[in-house]
């Protein structure tokens, strides 16, 4: 099996993609530099930018939205975290994690420093995603996570080292190093949810995915060797965590390899088309067509029943933090018609009277069979206007989803009202373009006159 995966990980730099998954990895990289970008304004940025600045290092790659450059290995850190400074980012479902925010920072940071084209940073990001979801599903994903570990840590890390290696133009060999390196690093506790600012959850689900895949690929380009293959053998990765006492179901290492090269999860990654926690996604899509349907207004509802998965209802439930609180953005979309990235993050609203008018008339619950359903996220909406007219919406194919996927056009509007706000709308605009036209581009370095801020 480590002869397999080394070896794809070697060889993926000089295999074309499909033209299909060339064109979703590029909705990906754009919408994780959008989400860099736009995190450069939020605390959990604010906070890495600074902390950063404290670290100095090499002039390598540039922390996205702003004019420093540090060390690959510290501008990883800053990105990754950056992406997930916010709910913006996108998400693998199946494995329980934000892949983009570790890899593509990884990517990019690893791409920066080697002087790589386009089209090499295309194939790392996909190889990422790849691996990512692979690594997190051979581990057992949910049951992993019940238990108390972090997917958003496990999956990730092992994508950004592979994106890493490929970058570098590792052969198997280092490849299996780059892995035994990754696997010291790979850790993570399920402890986020209490994370009232973001700022280690950002850490979490990017900085240090995006952080130690590069660690361990700078490690190895620098001569490093290591254990041969740290996925079998005694006291191997997947003995360290098996946990079939408490689960019921081992790791199934041959994970790694089923479909490589052949089923790209990349086209398996759903990307946000609201800037809020992921469990909202569904509710704002429904609760959008009744209100554009009906021509609903705030003041025609006697109350709002939103009816969700016990996880997601746990998550968003009377949150503090705007874009990650059920009932505050339901009614915020009830109030405008609409949700912004202005209005997902403003605290201030919170504490608006007609707001908490409304957010007193929505109720939130979870559902046995919408449980059952994920990591589909199903939803049903129910409106119960003044007249005593009831009205009902289900999602079941959230927008954005890889069962519903936004058009290229659509993922090039969101993009570019996160950038223009920091970027400008001159540079936003020719970021886009940059991206979208990014196989013609022979040196990644060219793009940071449109990155920094």
């Amino acid at each position: 099996m480590m002869k397999k995966f080394a070896a794809h990980i070697a060889a993926a730099r000089h295999q074309a993609l499909p033209a299909e998954v060339t064109e979703t990895t590029k909705h990906h990289l754009l919408d994780t530099i959008a989400a860099m970008v736009s995190g450069t304004k939020l605390l959990p940025g604010r906070m890495t930018i600074s902390y950063v600045r404290t670290l100095g290092g090499v002039r390598e790659a540039t922390i996205v939205g702003t004019r420093l450059m540090t060390s690959a290995v510290h501008a990883a850190l800053a990105n990754g975290m950056l992406a997930h400074a916010d709910e913006t980012d996108d998400s693998h479902a199946p494995s329980l994690t934000h892949p983009g925010c570790g890899i593509v920072s990884a990517a990019l940071a690893m791409a920066e420093r080697g002087g790589r084209d386009g089209i090499s940073l295309l194939r790392a990001v996909a190889l990422g995603y790849d691996a990512s979801a692979r690594m997190s599903l051979a581990l057992g994903a949910a049951d992993f996570r019940r238990v108390g570990h972090l997917t958003h840590c496990f999956g990730p890390v092992f994508g950004a080292a592979a994106a890493s290696a490929s970058l570098a133009r590792f052969n198997a060999d280092q490849v299996r190093h780059v892995l035994s390196y990754t696997a010291q690093q790979a850790s993570g506790i399920s402890t986020y949810p209490r994370d009232q600012d973001h700022i280690e959850k950002a850490f979490d689900f990017g900085g240090m995915p995006a952080r130690n895949g590069v660690a361990a690929a700078s490690m190895v380009e620098a001569g490093f060797t290591a254990v041969e293959d740290v996925f079998s053998g005694e006291r191997n990765f997947f003995v360290a965590f098996d946990e079939s006492g408490r689960t019921g179901k081992s790791p199934e290492p041959g994970m790694l390899i089923r479909g490589l090269g052949r089923t790209y999860e990349i086209m398996k990654t759903n990307i946000k088309r609201w800037s809020v926690g992921s469990p909202i996604q569904a509710p704002l899509d429904s609760l959008l067509a009744l209100i554009r349907k009906n021509n609903i207004k705030a003041n025609d509802v006697e109350r709002l029943r939103v009816l969700v998965s016990h996880v997601g209802a746990d998550t968003t439930d009377n949150r503090d933090m705007p874009d990650i609180c059920m009932q505050h953005l339901c009614a915020v979309m009830l109030v405008d018609g609409i949700v912004t990235f202005k209005s997902a993050h403003d605290r201030k609203r919170m504490k608006n009277s007609k707001i908490l008018a409304i957010r007193r008339r929505i109720e939130l619950s979870g559902d046995d069979e919408l449980q059952r359903l994920l990591p589909e996220r199903h939803v049903i909406v129910e409106i119960q206007l003044k007249n005593g007219q009831t009205l009902r919406h289900r999602t079941s194919a959230v927008r954005g989803t890889a069962q519903n996927p936004m058009t290229r056009e659509e993922v090039d509007e969101k993009c570019y009202h996160l950038m223009a706000p920091s970027l400008g709308m001159k540079r936003a605009r020719a970021l886009r373009d940059a991206v979208w036209d990014i196989e013609r581009c022979k040196d990644v370095r060219k793009l940071r006159r449109l990155l920094q801020a």
